[in-house]
């Protein structure tokens, strides 16, 4: 399902129009970014939560030539998957 897919089925069950729908889904994908970037998280009761991780500096390689390269260290969203959500997928 790809993201016009998804406005459809929202738009669809929500008994809205798809523009209305788009609406809710990227005002939805700003909220969650915005509080991400500010370091705080999303509980979603059910569904899951997302937080940012940190990942530390490393060594990798160049899978091309094999030479060693510095890998920065950098903040990363994460999705931990509600239990309710887990359980639905059994």
């Amino acid at each position: 399902m790809n993201k016009s897919d998804l406005i459809g089925a929202i738009a669809q069950k929500a008994g809205i129009t798809k523009v209305q729908a788009k609406s809710a889904i990227d005002s939805y994908h700003e909220t969650v970014a915005e509080e991400l970037k500010n370091g705080g998280s999303v509980e979603i009761a059910g569904f899951g939560s997302f937080s940012v991780s940190s990942r530390a500096a490393r060594t990798g390689r160049n899978p091309k030539t094999g030479a060693a390269l510095q890998i920065k260290a950098a903040k990363v969203p994460k999705f931990k998957a509600g239990k309710a959500l887990r359980d639905g997928l059994k």
